[in-house]
């Protein structure tokens, strides 16, 4: 259980527990680990929920406009792209950073990782480019399965 402790400036016996957040008695300080886990969990969030998101509003905004979704997809994409970046960096800084007598499975399980990202790269650019509605849709589907198979395999390695 977290639990915010404080020392007190005035405390005349000293400061016996320790600034900031508590967890089993360890001060939980930002580390590079954190930050680096903090930057790809945000980069999938945009990644992933970005295009569940815009999966869900494509409906409306057709209905509203026949060129809304492009738009839509056009100003995600100014986003999407560089945080899928953000993840590829911050993957590979994440393997560097794991030990390196990982198990056997860790390292399957990394292996399927890096074949479904790079799968969602390649999906998500072929959609980019697709100019018929079944290729929008097919490859807009693929994205999006691959994108949400990779945040699964993501959790499977934390733990």
């Amino acid at each position: 259980m977290l639990q915010s402790t404080t020392r007190l400036a005035a405390d005349p016996r000293g400061a016996t527990e320790p600034r900031g957040l508590v967890h089993n008695g360890r001060v939980l300080a930002p580390t590079l680990d954190s930050v680096r886990l903090f930057l790809h969990v945000l980069a999938a969030t945009i990644w992933v929920g970005g295009q569940l998101t815009l999966a869900a509003l494509v409906p409306v905004l057709r209905i509203r406009d026949a060129g809304l979704p492009k738009i839509a997809a056009r100003a995600f994409n100014r986003i999407a792209w560089p945080a899928f970046g953000v993840l590829v960096v911050t993957g590979v800084w994440n393997v560097a950073a794991t030990n390196s007598d990982a198990s056997g499975n860790y390292r399957v399980v990394l292996g399927a990782k890096v074949a479904v990202v790079a799968a969602s790269g390649v999906s998500a650019y072929a959609h980019t480019r697709a100019t018929t509605a079944k290729g929008l849709a097919v490859l807009g589907a693929l994205t999006g399965l691959t994108a949400l198979g990779a945040l699964y395999l993501g959790v499977l390695l934390a733990g």
